[in-house]
């Protein structure tokens, strides 16, 4: 692939990437249809052969959706493009946690309260 600003997914165009891991490219991207910004996840082709690839894939989406969480990523569609998967899920906008360890250390309030929103989200996609 990769998706250049401008390529169209369904009703989204891509407006830039945003990143990449060891599950696919993620993109941001307009929703033309409910005119507001989304990010796309697109399996790679050379992923998108392999069963096992595409298993991971759909049971990602699958479990992510179940979910209905604050500090869980919506999915709002997934689909095919070129014969790749990929999701469409809700844009979060700000820093990374990564983006803040770089600034320094995190004093302790940060420190806990981030802890806090982590294990909510964790205790709800395990309690579903």
């Amino acid at each position: 692939m990769p998706l250049i600003a401008g390529s169209r997914l369904d009703s989204y165009e891509i407006v830039a990437p945003l990143g990449a891991g060891g599950m696919g490219e993620v993109y941001r991207a307009r929703d033309a249809a409910l005119k507001r910004d989304v990010a796309i996840k697109v399996l790679p082709v050379h992923w998108s052969r392999d069963p096992e690839s595409l298993r991971r894939f759909d049971l990602e989406a699958q479990a992510t959706a179940a979910l209905n969480h604050p500090n869980i990523v919506s999915i709002f569609h997934v689909g095919k493009y070129d014969g790749s998967p990929f999701i469409v899920t809700e844009l979060l906008q700000g820093e990374t946690l990564g983006d803040r360890l770089r600034k320094g250390p995190m004093r302790l309030r940060e420190v806990l309260d981030f802890g806090i929103e982590l294990a909510r989200g964790l205790a709800a996609a395990h309690g579903a």
